[in-house]
C-alpha cells in the first residue's frame, strides 16, 4: 500500500512521461505548507529557464505583514511572476506539470494567473 506522498510521486512520474513526449517546456509546480514554487524547465529537462517562489525576499515583502506563501493570493502572485519571467526567457507555450497535486486551490490559482499573464497551456 502506497502512502499519500508515494501516490503523488507516482502520478507526477506519469504526467512527466506524457509531457516529455510532447517536447515542449514545462511549468512545474511544487507546494508545501508554507510556500509554493514554480519553475519553467526546458523541453529536454536539463535546464531551468525561469523560476519563482514565495520564499523570495521580494515576494514576502509584497505579501505584507503576514508574509505567508500558503494562500491563494500568494499563488496568484507567483503565477504572474513566473509568466513574466518565462516570457522574458523567450518561452510562450508550456505544458502544465502539477506534480501530482490536485488541480484545486493554490495550484489552480497559480495556473490561472499564469494564463492571464500570457503563458499558453
Amino acid at each position: 500500500m502506497l502512502n499519500k506522498k508515494e501516490q503523488r510521486l507516482r502520478r507526477s512520474r506519469q504526467t512527466r512521461a506524457r509531457i516529455a513526449l510532447q517536447g515542449v517546456e514545462r511549468l512545474t509546480v511544487f507546494r508545501t505548507n508554507l510556500h509554493i514554487y514554480a519553475s519553467v524547465i526546458s523541453a529536454d529537462g536539463g535546464k531551468v529557464l525561469a523560476s519563482a517562489s514565495t520564499a523570495e525576499k521580494e515576494v514576502r515583502a509584497q505579501l505584507g505583514v503576514a508574509g505567508k506563501g500558503a494562500c491563494v493570493d500568494a499563488a496568484q502572485l507567483i503565477g504572474k511572476r513566473i509568466a513574466e519571467r518565462a516570457k522574458a526567457a523567450g518561452v510562450e507555450k508550456v505544458a502544465f506539470d502539477r506534480s501530482g497535486f490536485a488541480y484545486h486551490g493554490r495550484v489552480k490559482a497559480l495556473a490561472e494567473a499564469a494564463r492571464e499573464a500570457g503563458l499558453q497551456f
